[in-house]
């Protein structure tokens, strides 16, 4: 039976893309985990051994995406499009919601759990990682490299000081960051 994990990464920040991944794995791969609980350099080490050994496809969504449509929307179409572009016997999704989408199953904490759902979530989390580096470079002020663009401290700070910029999402609101009202 062929199982097609899913996980995603970058729900959660203030700036930056949302990217899924799913993955039915060719090989076991030993070292598979949470992605947040492993280092940077073996998730590294990983990704490559994963698109060596697997049948994968990365779904990105950008900051505009998520503020035009919303993120459940996003989440909805790349559940949609994993499953359309990964023929499997099962689909396992990390979490609790569907997001409406019928054909698959979840499973809270699976990425810690069951291997092809680890590997979709290092696949999505070194596919948004680099890329935050990579716009770290462009939006120097904002120092995305350190946070990748959840809303720590620095960068409520870099917020405050700077403005927006163009990878934040617009649509999330933090109360730090909105007027008083009087």
């Amino acid at each position: 039976m062929k199982l097609c994990g899913i996980d995603e990464a970058g729900r959660g920040p203030l700036a930056g893309p949302l990217v899924m991944a799913g993955v039915i794995l060719n090989n076991s791969i030993a070292g598979l985990n949470d992605s947040k609980k492993l280092s940077e350099k073996k998730r590294e080490a990983l990704f490559k051994l994963i698109l060596e050994n697997s049948d994968s496809v990365v779904v990105r969504f950008s900051p505009e995406q998520i503020d035009t449509i919303g993120l459940s929307a996003c989440l909805r179409m790349g559940l949609e499009k994993i499953l359309e572009q990964l023929p499997a016997d099962d689909y396992l999704f990390d979490g609790n919601s569907k997001f409406g989408v019928s054909g698959l199953r979840t499973l809270v904490k699976a990425d810690a759990l069951i291997p092809e759902v680890s590997a979709a979530s290092i696949l999505a989390k070194v596919t948004r990682d680099r890329e935050m580096n990579e716009l770290s470079a462009l939006y120097p002020h904002y120092e995305f490299a350190k946070h990748k663009g959840y809303g720590t401290a620095a960068h409520v700070e870099a917020i405050q000081q700077h403005g927006l910029c163009e990878i934040h999402r617009k649509s999330f609101k933090l109360k730090v960051l909105q007027p008083a009202l009087f």
